[in-house]
């Protein structure tokens, strides 16, 4: 399985290879971890060094790690996630009107919110089944729900808009 790791807005592609294997980019790295305990702390082997990792998740629903004494902001898609995510048009900016389309086609199974609700970036804004498999399609800016164009037990086609976001006024 490969993934897209972003780092402090750096993209790296990992793929694990096999249990304790994994290819960052073009290098092999040998990795053991472990919790410690029930703290969100983890222990860590990388090609035999070792190496102790705080991790917290963020507002933004992203990951926090501490290590070394440097914080990284970090967020893991898997290449599904990662096709999703920008067919869905997540490179909105928040001061501008979203329109959400639908990556694929498929069936609207639910839509968790409802016109008028003020929604934050990475809330779930519709579920689309595809191909046996549920897809959260999320919100990549916080907004107003606006208008909600199709309904629950839809079939819709790639593209179509399903549901428009307003920025927030300041």
């Amino acid at each position: 399985m490969k993934y897209i790791t972003t780092i402090n807005e750096i993209e790296y592609l990992v793929e694990l290879i096999e249990p304790g294997v994994v290819r960052v980019n073009d290098e092999i790295y040998h990795v053991d971890f472990e919790e410690i305990g029930n703290q969100d702390i983890f222990s860590l082997l990388i090609n035999g060094k070792s190496f102790e990792a705080h991790l917290s998740e963020n507002e933004k629903n992203k990951w926090n790690v501490q290590l070394q004494g440097a914080l990284y902001e970090v967020n893991t898609l898997d290449e599904r996630e990662k096709r999703l995510t920008e067919a869905a048009g997540y490179l909105s900016t928040s001061n501008s009107k979203y329109m959400l389309k639908s990556p694929m086609p498929g069936l609207i199974s639910n839509i968790p919110v409802k016109l008028g609700d003020k929604i934050e970036t990475g809330d779930v804004l519709i579920i689309l089944e595809s191909m046996k498999m549920q897809n959260e399609l999320k919100s990549p800016q916080d907004g107003l729900v606006t208008e909600i164009r199709v309904s629950e037990g839809a079939n819709v086609e790639q593209k179509e808009v399903l549901l428009v976001i307003d920025p927030l006024e300041e």
